[in-house]
């Protein structure tokens, strides 16, 4: 299914439901979650960028419950970022098949059954304000349930279907409410909205577990370099990610810059080669954007590497610059520098928390338009956000990444 087909059934299958729920679950109110909790449930669906962003929330249930006893739901194809992190075990980690709509109701019937059967505790939802994420929580079967809740309609309505009804705060950066929400769990569960636990807001002590790419990844990623730079060993590489997917659009810059920034990197660094990324929906874009940048020290990767490889090809390269995007999380993972355009968007909240990340926001009043109160969803049609940010602006940053000069 699209991105616009999935919220189209969130909304018009998912209020209905969270109704009959919300209904059913007043009707026959369970007892008081136990305080004991041995088993966690973490559901994100979607966006794998923000469950880079759940490192410090997940390594916290770790330290309470064991790894083996945190579990994870998300969508099948999201699934390859938690193998990545490598913090949960594989068969604790449960997916939902949402290439179609009858494939997604029967993986959904399987799931449920699935986490029944486990007898989970627990469940925290990663997500801000969808109806499948708290339908799901709720049929996990866990007594105790952590997710945000519309209190005075300032979120999208999801029904009643949480214990720990936290509020979703605007003002906290997504990985330490991620973490406030799995320390919820140890207070009171009548006392909420009321959660006197102090966000540290302040980046992680530890960054997400570093990958190691397998030696045959990083061999093929190599000669994948060799054939788009058409060199005979690894070059200084530094990729640029032209696009930032379907669901946020406005998010992109505009791709005439990227050509314009690539050609002035090609002339101001010599050694360096400039390599296009992008998925199997964007190759013929990307190869257009190669072909119009016209240096033999260019060329296009989109849609010949897998997400693995892709953390493979990071971890050769010296510079990525992205739109605000997963990339930029992913890269987290690995030693790459990242410079980060953000837009409708705050880093505030959504930046990539390393120090390896170099963030550049425009901060016009209209921005950010996009947030979880909206379903992430703006009338704009001109990103002027975006527009703001100019080539001189983003050559400056990405130059000093590259020469290892402190960040902007």
């Amino acid at each position: 299914m699209t991105v616009s087909t999935q919220r189209a059934v969130d909304r018009w299958a998912g209020v209905p439901a969270c109704v009959a729920l919300t209904l059913y679950r007043r009707v026959f109110r369970r007892p008081r979650p136990s305080s004991t909790i041995r088993r966690i449930l973490f559901v994100k669906l979607a966006e794998q960028g923000s469950t880079v962003l759940a490192a410090d929330a997940l390594r916290h249930a770790i330290e309470q419950v064991g790894r083996e006893h945190v579990f994870f739901l998300t969508f099948e194809e999201n699934r390859f970022i938690l193998d990545a992190m490598a913090m949960i075990p594989a068969q604790n980690i449960l997916t939902l098949d949402v290439r179609s709509l009858v494939a997604a109701v029967r993986s959904l019937i399987v799931v449920v059954h699935r986490l029944r059967a486990r007898r989970i505790d627990a469940a925290v939802d990663l997500e801000f304000f969808a109806r499948s994420s708290a339908i799901l929580t709720f049929l996990s079967g866990a007594g105790a349930r952590v997710g945000m809740h519309s209190f005075a309609g300032e979120g999208p309505y999801r029904g009643d279907l949480m214990t720990h009804r936290v509020v979703c705060n605007p003002y906290l950066h997504v990985s330490d409410m991620f973490l406030m929400m799995v320390q919820a769990l140890a207070h009171p569960p009548e006392r909420f909205p009321a959660f006197a636990a102090v966000s540290p807001n302040t980046p992680p002590a530890q960054c997400p577990s570093a990958y190691q790419p397998s030696a045959g990844d990083v061999e093929a990623m190599q000669r994948l370099l060799h054939d788009c730079t058409r060199s005979e060993q690894v070059p200084p590489v530094i990729l640029l990610n032209a696009n930032s997917g379907d669901l946020v659009p406005l998010r992109r810059w505009d791709a005439a810059r990227y050509v314009e920034l690539a050609r002035r990197l090609l002339a101001a660094l010599p050694e360096i080669r400039v390599v296009l990324t992008g998925g199997p929906g964007e190759v013929r874009e990307t190869e257009r954007l190669a072909g119009e940048i016209g240096s033999p020290r260019c060329g296009s990767v989109a849609g010949k590497t897998t997400l693995r490889q892709l953390l493979a090809l990071y971890s050769l390269s010296r510079v990525l610059v992205t739109n605000d995007s997963g990339a930029a999380h992913f890269a987290t993972l690995t030693g790459i520098e990242v410079v980060t355009l953000f837009g409708p968007e705050t880093p505030a909240l959504f930046a990539a928390r390393t120090p390896r990340n170099r963030v550049l926001w425009s901060g016009i009043v209209c921005s950010p338009c996009v947030n979880a109160f909206n379903n992430r969803l703006s009338r704009c049609r001109d990103n002027l956000c975006m527009q703001r940010i100019t080539v001189e602006d983003v050559f400056e940053a990405t130059m000093g990444a590259y020469m290892g000069r402190d960040g902007a």
